[in-house]
């Protein structure tokens, strides 16, 4: 790039913090704005895989590739799928070595990305409340009473982006499915049923007429994950029910998951603290948008999908990358983000489109409450690997 401009980027994830590590590997300054108070200054939900194809890209061309192994379970990529009475259905243990898509829990990422860029390179407490543009300088107004300008602003600012607002009115929408977060602590004390059903990975458990629980195992011996089902958004209040009071949130779902064997019904129970009700979001897919010069986004800010297929936390590192390495490369800002959106918008809109379907889908009737099927573990994980290989020699021989 022959310019030298100002580079704001808006938001703290994982894909923030990625674009401003391969920036400055490539000598590039940027500032990254965050509105929590800190790194860890909230809970950042629960455990993610990062995909060969991917994540694994981004954190390679980042030079973390190793620190996250060093963080990575690989045994976190089992998968055990029961069906509402706990039979179990299918089962997948990798090997020891398989490094396809370890799983690392969320806030020991950003933890990693943070603590390996320069003091300073993260300005936390800078909520975006607006974002206006003069004679090509962008400025951005922050909650805290501060304004600072730059002649770049990358969204990283997630599902309700407010850059994207500059790019495109598609708003996010509903899908039709609420969830329930839940936590289960020391499981293998505490917990040794929930402990024994869900195993070292994941458990995914349907009764085939819109009601699920998937799990999954994070470190330190907690299992997190979510009961979802079928309903409209303002459910709980439909319902009667106080999601503060957990005593009225299990006798909701004591109701609603009644088919329910007894063997199950811990899951939807015994968890430790507070549910917190949300709802599957997702923006229109496949979605694109006319160049606005200086202004693009990443990650969910471009194209928040339904979290089946676990893309979205590697699409944004992903993202991060090569719109870094696009600003390096290219001679103009316009060029740069011209070339990284056309290809994101390939890259992203039809796993967004069938990673929206495929919930839809998993959430419909079955015919005889047959289970829906999920994708072959096994299969997904050498995918990863073929696609990764794929992508790199497709790269160009760029400086990398």
């Amino acid at each position: 790039m022959n310019e030298t401009p100002r580079i704001a980027i808006v938001g703290g994830g994982p894909g923030g913090l990625l674009a401003a590590h391969v920036l400055h590997g490539h000598g590039i300054a940027a500032t990254v704005y965050d509105a929590d108070t800190a790194v860890d200054a909230r809970d950042p939900g629960g455990t993610l895989d990062l995909h060969a194809d991917s994540g694994q890209i981004a954190l390679e061309d980042a030079g973390l590739l190793a620190a996250f192994h060093a963080l990575a379970r690989a045994e976190g990529q089992a998968m055990t799928r029961r069906d509402h009475h706990g039979t179990l259905l299918k089962e997948f243990a990798p090997a020891d070595d398989d490094t396809a898509a370890p799983e690392i829990d969320r806030g020991q990422l950003r933890i990693m990305l943070h603590e390996r860029l320069a003091p300073g390179t993260v300005r936390w407490g800078h909520k975006l409340t607006d974002l206006t543009t003069e004679n090509d300088v962008h400025r951005l107004h922050f909650a805290n009473g501060s304004t600072v300008d730059a002649e770049v602003v990358i969204g990283a600012d997630g599902t309700w982006s407010k850059v994207r607002r500059r790019l495109t009115e598609a708003m996010p929408e509903y899908l039709g499915v609420s969830f329930l977060d839940v936590r289960f602590d020391d499981v293998d004390t505490r917990h040794p049923e929930i402990a024994a059903l869900v195993g070292n990975g994941q458990l995914f458990t349907t009764d085939g007429n819109g009601r699920a629980v998937i799990v999954q195992r994070n470190s330190n011996g907690v299992i997190r994950g979510y009961v979802a089902f079928r309903a409209e958004e303002d459910w709980a209040a439909r319902k009667g029910v106080d999601l503060t009071d957990r005593s009225s949130v299990r006798e909701f779902l004591l109701r609603e998951f009644r088919g329910w064997s007894e063997t199950m019904r811990p899951l939807l129970t015994d968890n430790d603290g507070d549910y917190v009700a949300r709802a599957f979001t997702a923006l229109p897919a496949p979605l694109t948008w006319e160049r606005v010069p200086g202004i693009t986004v990443l990650g969910d800010a471009a194209h928040a999908m339904a979290p089946f297929g676990g893309h979205g936390a590697n699409l944004a590192l992903l993202d991060g990358a090569e719109l870094a390495h696009a600003l390096h490369e290219e001679p103009s800002v316009e060029a740069a983000l011209t070339r990284y959106e056309t290809a994101m918008f390939a890259r992203t809109g039809h796993l967004a489109a069938d990673a929206n379907a495929a919930l839809r889908g998993f959430f419909a009737d079955q015919p005889d409450g047959v289970p829906h099927e999920v994708p072959d573990r096994e299969e997904e994980l050498r995918a990863y690997e073929a696609r990764a290989a794929e992508y790199r020699a497709a790269r160009t021989p760029a400086a990398r």
